[in-house]
């Protein structure tokens, strides 16, 4: 395990996009906190993946597209968004993840012996649907794949009991 991530045993660990809502971030601080535990604020670069590993933790990690650097501007905008969230509330950590977001995380999350895994529920609209009908549901991914507690935050609009997700066109 790389020395950074050593202080991270035992954290509470947090799935993070940009734009996503900031309730995610407050509930991870907010467990975090109830816990005793450290915060780290993930986000993983999914226009990269992993080549191979160092003995000593250090991934090496290759573009899908060499024309692509998407991932460092979304992981500063994560930063960002985390850190007008949480300054003042709780000291965190960010660490930048790279290839297929579940297996990433439960990778990550097994690493440092976390505690508890934090990710928000995906947007609504047809590119976040036909993304997950390629992908699969990470929260979904998580729990088959791993033990550590997985807390999943609704984000955007609730659906009403009688709406179908995404929207059926049966009717």
């Amino acid at each position: 395990m790389p020395e950074e991530d050593k202080a991270l045993h035992g954290a509470v660990v947090v799935g993070a996009i940009p734009d996503q809502n900031p309730r995610v971030l407050k509930e991870a601080a907010r467990y975090a906190k109830l816990l005793g535990a450290p915060l780290v604020v993930v986000h993983v670069d999914v226009t990269r993946f992993v080549t191979y590993e160092d003995p000593d933790g250090y991934v090496h990690s290759a573009p899908i597209d060499i024309n692509v650097d998407a991932g460092a501007e979304e992981f500063e905008a994560v930063k960002q968004a985390a850190a007008e969230v949480l300054d003042g509330r709780i000291a965190w950590e960010s660490r930048q993840l790279v290839g297929d977001p579940a297996l990433a995380l439960k990778h990550f999350t097994t690493k440092i012996d976390a505690k508890l895994i934090v990710i928000g529920t995906r947007k609504r609209g047809f590119g976040e649907s036909l993304r997950e009908f390629f992908t699969g549901s990470v929260a979904a991914r998580l729990s088959h794949r791993q033990s550590i507690p997985l807390l999943v935050i609704p984000q955007g609009e609730l659906l009403a009991d009688d709406e179908d997700y995404p929207p059926s066109d049966l009717t």
